[in-house]
């Protein structure tokens, strides 16, 4: 069944875990880190020499005498990592992607920087290319984070608003270019401000009919065989989190302005906000188990965005809103999202976990329209320890939505 295409993912990551790293939105080493960074390391003590991931398994298995080895720490010098992966989701199906990962620090007491690129093709006939970057400089005063991505991409649509029927699906074809490079500066202690610029470029567009047979959405829109949105955003951060990968405490906090002007090639102008809230506990307080709470409102200001351009279902910057619906299920200018997670141990050495989800989502139709109803996702989910040291997780959840909506969702790392 599904799961089938996540064995295969677990094996090919572990033939390829000598120089493996993680490829997921925290862009964390999985077999290297850094020896003084509180958020990429776990140092090896009396409370955690018992833990246990993949890489313990396997290496215990091919040698009687393995015994854990402490990893190097990343410098200057560039690592660079490939491998090949197959996975599965709602989205994509059946997908082959190779991924490749180059990490360094530009100096001694810096964060990791790192750059990822993973090129896919999936059984729906898709082609992606994202590339993806969060560079530290050497006093970690700034951090400049780009994600520019390539996409071929066949995918349906089922209009405008959190009311919509899954009978009003309509096929869509079209070759997506977006870039977004943004710097941000550290104003004092987890705060940074920046600034940034943001180009999104949809071309060969092409759709057929909704299968209820009367006009869809995206034609009642803006029915166009290309879409151009251009223009700079204004940033804040603020991230108190003890492990961005996987964080047990902590609060996170970013938002994000959007302007799209005409006179920066944009079709129109119009303007958005971005706000995502995540907070932290570990619950009970005296354990390893964790409660997560996440807030993803995405909301246009003012003008008319391009139809493919408006906030939707999964298609946040990591791709993780909507656990139990397909990706673009939902669509509308304004989206409000929240989340809850809980996550508990399965076995003591912390090899397997487990969580269970649910989260609510509410988007309205055209702009200047109310809010609709909410849709809710849920599920559970098995987490399986990949690295112990950057504490990165393989996520297989399987969620439920609603008329009927499941599917098996893979991640690594955290969700969020």
């Amino acid at each position: 069944m599904k799961f089938a295409g996540c064995a295969v993912l677990v094996l090919l990551l572990l033939v390829c875990s000598v120089s493996l790293h993680a490829q997921d939105k925290n862009l964390i080493p999985l077999t290297r880190y850094p020896s003084k960074i509180k958020d990429t390391i776990t140092r090896v003590s009396k409370d955690t020499i018992t833990e246990r991931d993949l890489n313990d398994v396997f290496s215990s298995l091919f040698s009687k005498n393995y015994k854990p080895v402490k990893p190097d720490s990343i410098g200057k010098k560039m690592i660079a990592s490939f491998f090949p992966a197959v996975g599965y989701s709602l989205q994509t199906k059946t997908a082959a992607t190779l991924t490749g990962n180059i990490v360094f620090r530009a100096s001694p007491i810096s964060k990791i920087s790192a750059i990822t690129t993973s090129m896919g093709y999936t059984e729906r006939r898709q082609f992606t290319i994202p590339v993806v970057s969060n560079i530290w400089t050497a006093d970690n005063s700034w951090l400049f984070v780009g994600d520019s991505r390539f996409y071929i991409y066949p995918q349906s649509t089922y209009g405008l608003g959190s009311n919509s029927d899954t009978s009003d699906r309509q096929h869509m074809r079209y070759n997506l270019l977006r870039i977004s490079e943004v710097a941000l500066k550290r104003i004092r202690g987890n705060f940074f401000l920046g600034a940034g610029y943001k180009f999104s470029d949809h071309w060969n567009i092409d759709y057929g009919k909704s299968e209820n047979g009367v006009p869809s959405a995206f034609e009642s829109y803006a029915a166009t065989r290309r879409s151009i949105s251009s223009g700079f955003s204004l940033n804040a951060l603020y991230d108190s989190r003890d492990f961005s990968v996987n964080a047990t405490t902590g609060f996170f906090g970013a938002i994000e302005f959007d302007d799209n002007l005409k006179a920066f090639g944009s079709d129109g102008n119009w303007q958005s906000v971005v706000i995502d809230l995540r907070k932290y506990f570990r619950f009970p307080a005296n354990s390893d188990n964790v409660i997560a709470f996440w807030s993803y409102d995405w909301l246009v200001l003012g003008g008319k965005p391009p139809y493919l351009d408006l906030p939707s279902t999964s298609w946040d910057t990591y791709s993780t809103t909507g656990r139990g619906y397909i990706q673009s299920r939902f669509r509308g200018a304004q989206m409000v999202y929240l989340e809850t997670e809980y996550r508990f141990k399965i076995t003591a050495n912390g090899l397997l976990g487990g969580v269970a989800f649910l989260n609510g989502e509410s988007l309205s139709a055209a702009p200047g329209t109310g809010l609709q109803r909410i849709r809710p996702g849920y599920g559970p989910g098995l987490r399986i320890k990949l690295n112990k040291a950057s504490k990165t997780n393989l996520d297989i959840d399987y969620g439920f939505g609603n008329q009927g909506s499941n599917g098996l969702f893979l991640t690594v790392g955290e969700v969020f």
